[in-house]
């Protein structure tokens, strides 16, 4: 990432006041959202993005919580990016899990410990589409792997739950050896190539309503 964006201040996951605290910070012109959290702190909020675009900061997503927020807030000025972001945008994904992995804290890299339900379908599809695996196996292992907690969401435990559902052994194998496609990665790379080929440009204008809750989040961040 330094060699693509050297000046970047690069922060943790995202959670409710981020964004709102990051627009304060002098020289600020774009903001880009990767990653963010939903359960263990609030999530960010769409109205502090809409903040952030109404002082005239351009908010990238792409990825994961990027993702979500951005095809959320497409019709105010946010950009997504990614193929995430534009299966959101057509529908194809809607709930917040799609995403959703769990992690290791901040001391060890925040390193992804599940897998997002979003890779294993974008996995298994490419798997179907090369006929490494049959159509039937695809849709099977994305139901199983959608009944699955997203936290005990991993490829063994997908796999040892397709053996103990009677799912064929060599198709099981099949998918074992095929690669593993992680396309949030591969959208974040794709988000991060973004900014660097482009110039900050002042997002449409907008006015935001300063609801109760906005305005005691604005407090809190003073």
């Amino acid at each position: 990432m330094r060699e693509l964006l050297p000046d970047a201040d690069v922060r943790p996951p995202a959670a409710v006041g981020d964004i709102l605290r990051a627009t304060r910070m002098r020289g600020v012109r774009r903001i880009a959202i990767i990653d963010g959290y939903f359960e263990r702190m609030a999530a960010v909020w769409h109205k502090e993005i809409l903040v952030a675009l109404e002082r005239g900061i351009e908010v990238w997503g792409a990825s994961s919580m990027g993702a979500l927020r951005a095809a959320e807030l497409a019709p105010f000025g946010m950009r997504g990016v990614g193929e995430v972001y534009e299966q959101f945008v057509r529908g194809e994904l809607e709930a917040d899990d799609e995403v959703a992995v769990a992690h290791l804290p901040g001391e060890q890299g925040y390193r992804a410990v599940s897998v997002a339900l979003v890779s294993i379908r974008v996995a298994l599809s490419v798997a179907a589409f090369t006929r490494a695996i049959r159509g039937r196996t695809r849709d099977a292992l994305i139901e199983i792997a959608r009944g699955m907690f997203y936290r005990d969401r991993t490829w063994e435990a997908l796999l040892a739950e397709g053996r103990r559902r009677g799912i064929a052994a060599k198709e099981l194998a099949a998918v074992e050896r095929f690669p593993k496609h992680d396309i949030k990665a591969m959208d974040a790379q794709q988000l991060l190539l973004a900014l660097a080929g482009t110039q900050p440009v002042k997002p449409k204008r907008i006015g935001v309503p300063r609801t109760w809750a906005l305005r005691q989040l604005e407090t809190l961040m003073l």
